[in-house]
């Protein structure tokens, strides 16, 4: 079996892989400083829920933009389950797709894993939008080639500058309002959130087409994908799991 382990800044997701099926997913905040021995204890009590051992794992491969985890990982890799060549997403991996950006180097490793999974799934021209600590969309040509994309600041950070900024304002459910208009000040930061973001995300979308001539496929991923995808006129597919199975995509491809 296959664990796959995707850092982000926000949150970490581990997923076991038995062939192209996922036996089960988690995930849990990242803690930059968490040693390899920790994170060992935490994931042997997750697999304890389902039914896994360690000795199931003969394949680890991770993507992080956390560089101070992936020592932790390898540690959790080697010493605990035993597989000493785990994959690293980085420049020297060969992804199977060609990558237009300068340098190569500042692409985020998940945002590569979507493209191979966006391609590999959806096939044909495809833009992706991923809703995590950061928004970003990125391009995938009809061949493959990753195009390049934009970055906006995420839905959450915002919300959290916006309430740390303005006395009077504090938290809400980050779930969509009955009306645009809102009545209360709760209603109206919902509003302002989820329309709003589903509207920046609908602009971008909107060049990204004009600029590839139209016709690209629109997958959604990431943690809030799925509050934001209804009120989006240009989001087709929601895929949470689409890092992962690029992930899974890239190792099998590193092996054969």
């Amino acid at each position: 079996m296959l664990l796959a382990i995707d850092v982000g800044n926000t949150n970490t997701t581990f997923a076991v892989f038995g062939g192209h099926s996922i036996r089960a997913d988690w995930r849990i905040g990242t803690v930059a400083r968490r040693t390899g021995d920790e994170f060992a204890a935490l994931l042997l009590s997750l697999f304890e829920t389902v039914d896994l051992t360690f000795a199931q794992i003969d394949g680890v491969v991770i993507s992080s933009v956390v560089p101070s985890v992936v020592d932790a990982l390898l540690r959790l890799s080697k010493r605990h389950l035993k597989v000493d060549s785990p994959v690293v997403l980085g420049p020297d991996i060969d992804l199977g797709i060609k990558v237009d950006y300068h340098p190569v180097t500042d692409v985020g490793a998940d945002r590569l894993a979507n493209a191979v999974a966006a391609h590999a799934k959806y096939g044909g021209k495809i833009i992706v939008v991923d809703l995590g600590t950061g928004t970003t969309l990125d391009a995938v040509s009809e061949d493959g080639e990753y195009l390049g994309g934009a970055i906006a600041p995420g839905i959450q950070i915002s919300l959290d500058a916006l309430i740390s900024r303005a006395a009077k304002l504090t938290g809400v459910r980050l779930i969509a309002p009955k009306k645009a208009i809102g009545k209360t000040t709760a209603s109206s930061l919902q509003s302002g959130i989820i329309f709003g973001f589903a509207g920046q995300i609908d602009a971008l979308v909107d060049r990204f087409q004009e600029e590839m001539g139209g016709s690209a496929k629109v997958v959604a991923t990431g943690g809030l994908a799925e509050v934001i995808a209804p009120h989006s006129r240009t989001i087709e597919f929601c895929d949470d799991l689409l890092t992962l199975d690029g992930l899974r995509i890239i190792y099998e491809r590193t092996r054969a």
